[in-house]
């Protein structure tokens, strides 16, 4: 599959450099509002009542800038399975480069800002790396093309949903800037996706089936993410009707996967498997909504 798809990559590749806009992470970052913390140079602690992002995306933020500096264990995933030499290797290490840039960015926006504790921060990131992380879809290379095609995308809402509820335009810009790298990197991948329904259908339709199925964000194993991951989305910056609709639905529907014909049985079992799960999950994420709307009534009227 992967020499099947090399002269993919290498048009996909081609067409990206062409679109992506560089772009520089300084320009970001608002350095004039920077101090010193407490410590070597004796300036002043951080504490919460600094940071002008709202309480919802000061977590999320967290969460994604912990996700993102996991960025070497996912280049050695990568790498590992896809190459480090032609069109995907060229790929590889230019998708690593500009993930790079999120981390940078991010995390100098952050400090500058105070938006986060700089020391919980700091802990939590050295508990993550420690960890490592080990992809639930390294076995396949049609079953790693299909996660980050999903992935990418829900990288992007959760990135912009962020920006979009923190309360600060600065922090906005710079994610929807982060955003925008996402999208390209989603698009990169759906159009892999989409060749690999031409050339193995079955294959790629269970690839999508089990994909969909057992989705999981990249940054699952960080130390609380249960915790944080419920309140994004009870915050409405990532839940189950945001990934069903803004997320799984968009891949699916531009694939038009329920609808390829001529599958054999086992592509036709996936896509069956592939439209029961999405309406149990729509079914859940009205459950969810429901739930959402009561618990944030209660809020409101505490």
């Amino acid at each position: 599959m992967l020499h099947a798809l090399e002269e993919v990559v290498e048009t996909e590749l081609n067409r990206h450099l062409r679109v992506a806009k560089e772009w520089m992470p300084h320009e970001y970052v608002p350095w004039s509002d920077g101090r010193n913390f407490d410590g070597v140079f004796g300036g002043e602690a951080w504490s919460p009542e600094q940071s002008r992002v709202s309480d919802i995306s000061r977590i999320s933020l967290v969460v994604n800038l912990l996700t993102e500096d996991n960025l070497p264990s996912y280049h050695h995933e990568i790498a590992t399975l896809f190459g480090r030499d032609g069109a995907w290797g060229t790929w590889v290490h230019r998708w690593t480069a500009e993930e790079g840039r999120h981390a940078i960015v991010m995390r100098d926006y952050l400090l500058t800002s105070r938006a986060v504790d700089p020391v919980e921060l700091e802990r939590l990131r050295m508990k993550h790396m420690s960890a490592g992380f080990e992809s639930d879809n390294s076995h396949s290379v049609l079953h790693s093309v299909t996660y980050v095609a999903f992935q990418e995308l829900a990288t992007r809402i959760s990135h912009r949903n962020t920006g979009l509820h923190a309360g600060d335009p600065t922090c906005d810009r710079m994610l929807a800037r982060i955003a925008a790298d996402e999208n390209l990197h989603m698009v990169f991948y759906r159009n892999l996706l989409a060749a690999a329904l031409l050339l193995a259908p079955d294959q790629a339709m269970r690839a999508i089936a089990d994909v969909v199925t057992g989705f999981r964000m990249p940054g699952h194993g960080m130390p609380g993410f249960e915790r944080a991951a419920a309140r994004i989305a009870i915050g409405g910056i990532y839940n189950l009707r945001i990934h069903h609709d803004d997320v799984l639905l968009p891949v699916l529907r531009h694939l038009k996967v329920l609808e390829v014909s001529g599958l054999g049985a086992e592509g036709l079992q996936a896509q069956d498997e592939i439209g029961r799960f999405m309406g149990g999950l729509d079914d859940q994420a009205k459950r969810f909504d429901e739930r959402r709307a009561a618990l944030l009534a209660r809020r409101r009227n505490a």
